[in-house]
């Protein structure tokens, strides 16, 4: 691994001081980061390690960032040895509010010492001490001896040390490693308006409500900045309180006097620690590989052994829970011997000969990388700037095609022609005998499309990262990123998009990057996804993912892809009459719930609202969160108006209105596409756990299904003349799949025989079927199959719980099936880690052993639903990818698949091809389980045609 270089001298520093610079990291904040970014993980012991894993990640990336940049002469890590310190001397309640740790991070503390020591960095911590207190003493040593210090963290309290004269002319920055940004003078002052040395005073002010420093309450960090602005330290403004306005901050200086200066002591960081090893203990020199190979190798960090270049073949792997084998910070084979990525080796083709000659090597190879760079993120929009290919390790281009000066008066830089260059790029991206390989391939398939070019065979790396590994990440959609990928399959630290294009007010567009940046950057994506790939595919065949790959998603990425580029269009009119409709019954909402409350006061305030309802109004039920103030989610405002509080139920209708307005009516209009005069939204096959396509930029799914307001937004969706839209929707089939998954003669009987499943359900629990029992029978079918407890049913039922869980009893009794399937399921993802659908798609459950009970709780109902949800998702899938051959069969390829909903597809056709087409679309949709899956039940498809979207319902 790199050592640590020397920095530079500074222009400010004498040589000699200079060449100390001292580098102390908050080790304390690095943990808790670590723990929350990496989902559980244990060691081949069976000891949880997911914190370790990151911990290690993290300081080995800050040793290579620090040996680019400029590196210290002396390091440590300092953290915290307990809970108990000198200051809850002072005060009983300090830090009183924290929760412990979590409990399978406790033992993970001594581990994340020794991997301190194996990089053979000093680490430092003392029992009554804080970690803030030793890296404030340590700093002020070095400084006081003329060495520069930089503290890597981020922690407000440790801005106090920033930026002062020392006497032995030493300096003391901040470094935070998570925005990439240094702490300094400016910065504090930015923060909190005053220098360092007053920091202090502010916080004590203020207060801290995360360590329970009381400070003086109602006074925010502007009051106490303004205050010490004014009147120099906390005891000049302290002073000066009998002298001011007569008012509240008056009375509160005065009378919470006490309390400010116990606040100051609590805020002061102790700068006279002893100090446990010597400043010269920390010098750096290059790290022994022995120790660090042999801790990594002991905890089965795999992918690290091999970024340290001595990876074991026997080394096990670390686990993603203690009976589910494969985590996600490993991967389950090693790496082949290919050499470390090296960003300047790539070459930028900037002539057709050049072209030609890649083109031609591509072909031979038969398997190659393909990636895009673009002005925007848009791909209907965005203008192509060039392209890169790979077809190995290290053997990668960049091909320019759109680069410009870097303002009106610079010249471009040379390359060829775009069209001629996408001349001879089309037979390539287009032969059926060559494989193309993308990270999102969706994004490129489109930006290529407007360009005339139509790329296949294709190969997606996110979506084989997402068949394989789907939930064990924690980090969303994140966690199939190609950053992501890279850093924890192929150890290899990616070049940032913001380093090549800067971030706020200086960011260029990638067109303006030059050339040797752009090709570094771009090339190297291309050759990290060709090396993704190579990882991937084996894993698909060993780890039985190739089904669920082969012939659900893979054969869908084209498919969505021509949907986002077809489009739908809305009617802008009749969304800009619907905003102007919305903003009247709004502001009207307002004055009513002004004239209900007593007093005008703003809505969309959870704390106004909650000092509304709960201290004005007197409504019972109000809890107070961390920060003080009352919550007022949707579920609140439900029970509230239950209560028959009707402020409550004006705040809902308010709010589903104001997020209607601004997300769809204001939202859609200014998403028209001025080219093709729609409205194309993305979709994500990696963006839902269980495997359904997320919509965004518009997100066109959550418009609400069943109310007037949401029909009347669905009817801005109109067809072109002389069209109309179809929508196609499968009638209940996550019930009809529960009934054979669980194997519920009942349910498959009523099903199969037409019935109304929801009465047949009220029948058998209730004997009777009424509007009111057929309704708490649908509530009932759908809860049950997400796993919910007796306490949410009740909430929903308006019941007591002992009534509820009468009802879940009662269900049980009478479909034993669905019983046994929970049983059942929740058994084997706790075994295996994982769910599985009827097509074989994993769904990981980390957390499904946890010792934490919300966690727990909270993976066995998603656990429940995930089998059923996620074959729901495959089945509709199956159904898309095979429209489009089926249409074209029956003379009706113009038909056009516009967007999928949930369980609906909604296409657009010519009136008169209606009765053509419905036949053939109901048939795709429900034949799409077969012949893989042959299904107890029939899959119901219900067809509504329009000219909107609303009439098609």
């Amino acid at each position: 691994m790199d050592t640590i270089s020397q920095p530079a001298p500074s222009q400010s520093a004498s040589p000699e001081t200079a060449k100390r610079h001292l580098y102390l990291i908050d080790g304390s904040a690095y943990i808790f980061r670590a723990y929350h970014r990496l989902p559980p993980l244990t060691n081949p012991a069976g000891v949880p390690v997911g914190a370790v894993y990151g911990y290690t990640t993290m300081l080995w990336k800050l040793a290579e960032d620090l040996h680019k940049a400029d590196g210290p002469t002396h390091l440590a890590v300092i953290l915290d040895k307990g809970s108990i310190t000198f200051r809850n001397a002072l005060y009983d309640q300090y830090k009183a509010n924290r929760p412990p740790p979590p409990e399978d991070l406790v033992p993970q503390f001594p581990l994340i010492r020794d991997a301190t020591r194996a990089f053979s960095l000093a680490c430092i911590e003392e029992e009554g001490l804080e970690a803030d207190d030793l890296i404030a003493s340590y700093s002020l040593a070095a400084a006081e001896r003329g060495w520069n210090v930089t503290v890597v963290s981020s922690d407000k309290d440790l801005m106090q040390l920033v930026g002062r004269p020392y006497p032995g002319g030493g300096y003391i920055d901040m470094l935070d490693t998570m925005k990439n940004q240094r702490i300094d003078l400016p910065e504090v002052m930015e923060k909190f308006g005053v220098e360092p040395e007053r920091v202090g005073d502010v916080l004590a002010l203020m207060g801290d409500a995360v360590d329970n420093v009381p400070g003086i309450r109602g006074i925010g960090p502007k009051t106490a900045t303004k205050l010490i602005q004014e009147h120099g330290t906390l005891e000049g403004a302290l002073a000066a309180a009998p002298a001011m306005k007569a008012g509240k901050l008056r009375d509160s200086l005065i009378e919470q006097a006490d309390m400010a200066r116990l606040s100051r002591q609590l805020v002061q960081l102790k700068e006279d620690c002893p100090l446990p090893l010597p400043l010269d203990s920390f010098e750096l020199t290059a790290i022994p590989p022995d120790p660090l190979a042999a801790f990594l190798a002991e905890h089965g960090f795999t992918s690290l052994l091999r970024k340290l270049g001595t990876a074991p073949v026997e080394a096990p792997a670390a686990s993603g829970a203690p009976a589910a084998p494969g985590g996600a910070a490993e991967t389950r084979q090693n790496l082949p011997e290919w050499p470390a990525i090296d960003t300047g080796g790539y070459r930028c083709l900037q002539t057709l000969e050049d072209i030609a000659a890649w083109a031609a090597r591509a072909q031979a190879a038969r398997v190659v990388a393909v990636d895009t760079e673009t002005s925007a993120l848009d791909a209907m929009q965005a203008d192509l700037v060039g392209v890169s290919l790979a077809l190995g390790p290290g053997d990668a281009c960049y091909i320019p095609l759109g680069h410009r000066g870097s303002d009106m008066f610079a010249e471009a830089p040379v390359q060829a022609p775009r069209e001629a260059a996408l001349a001879l790029l089309k037979p390539l991206l287009e032969s059926d005998a060559v494989l193309k390989i993308g990270q999102n391939i969706k994004y490129d398939l489109n930006v290529l499309a407007r360009y005339g070019i139509t790329v296949g065979p294709i190969d997606d790396t996110m979506v084989m990262s997402f068949c394989l590994d789907a939930g064990r990440s924690e980090a969303g959609v994140g966690g199939h990123g190609m950053d992501e990928l890279a850093e924890r399959l192929l150890g290899h630290t990616t070049i940032a998009f913001k380093d090549v294009c800067g971030t706020g007010k200086k960011a260029i567009s990638f067109a303006e990057v030059p050339l040797a940046d752009a090709t570094r950057y771009a090339a190297e994506d291309a050759e990290v996804t060709w090396r993704l790939h190579r990882l991937l595919s084996p894993r698909l065949a060993e780890e039985g993912g190739t089904r669920i790959y082969e012939r659900v998603d893979r054969p869908l990425v084209p498919v969505v892809a021509g949907m986002e580029r077809a489009g739908i269009r809305v009617d802008r009119e009749r969304l800009a009459a619907l905003s102007s409709q919305f903003a009247e019954t709004i502001a009207r909402l307002e004055t009513v719930i002004h004239e209900k409350a007593g007093q005008p006061f703003t809505i969309g305030s959870p704390k106004q609202l909650g000092e509304i309802l709960f201290d004005k109004l007197g409504y019972k039920g109000g809890k107070k969160g961390k920060t003080g103030q009352y919550s007022t989610d949707q579920s609140v405002l439900e029970g509230l108006a239950a209560q028959g509080a009707e402020v409550a139920t004006l705040v809902l209708e308010w709010r589903q209105l104001s997020k209607l307005k601004s997300t769809y009516t204001d939202a859609l209009q200014a998403a028209i596409n001025p080219a093709t005069g729609r409205v194309h939204t993305s979709y994500s096959l990696v963006g839902a756990q269980t495997g359904r396509l997320s919509s965004n930029d518009p997100n066109l799914q959550n418009i609400p299904i069943r109310t007037e307001i949401g029909r009347q937004i669905r009817e801005a969706f109109v067809a072109e003349p002389g069209n109309v839209l179809l929508a196609a929707d499968y009638s209940q089939i996550e019930l009809r799949l529960a009934a054979h998954m669980a194997d519920v003669p009942a349910l498959k009987e009523a099903f199969a025989a037409g019935e109304d499943i929801h009465a047949r359900t009220a029948r058998e629990l209730f004997g009777t079927v009424d509007r009111d029992t057929r309704g708490r029978a649908k509530t009932i079918n759908f809860a049950i199959l997400y796993g919910i407890s007796r306490w949410g049913l009740a909430g929903r039922l308006g019941v007591t719980a002992e009534e509820a869980q009468a009802m879940i009893d009662r269900y049980f009794e009478r479909f034993p099936g669905i019983q046994r399937y929970i049983h059942e399921t929740l058994e084997s993802v706790r075994a295996h880690g994982y769910s599985e659908t009827l097509f074989g798609r994993k769904t990981w459950f980390p957390r499904i052993n946890s010792k934490n009970q919300a966690e727990r709780q909270g993976s066995e109902r998603a656990a429940i639903n995930a089998p059923i949800q996620g074959t729901s998702a495959d089945i509709i899938k199956r159904a898309m990818a095979r429209m489009g051959p089926a249409l074209a069969e029956a003379g009706l390829g113009h038909v056009r698949m516009l967007l999928q909903v949930h369980d609906e597809l909604v296409f657009e056709l010519p009136e008169a091809d209606i009765a053509s087409a419905r036949p053939v679309i109901e048939a795709v949709m429900a034949q799409a389980a077969e012949p893989a899956v042959k299904l107890t039940v029939p899959l119901g498809v219900e067809i509504g045609t329009g000219s909107s979207w609303g009439a098609a319902h």
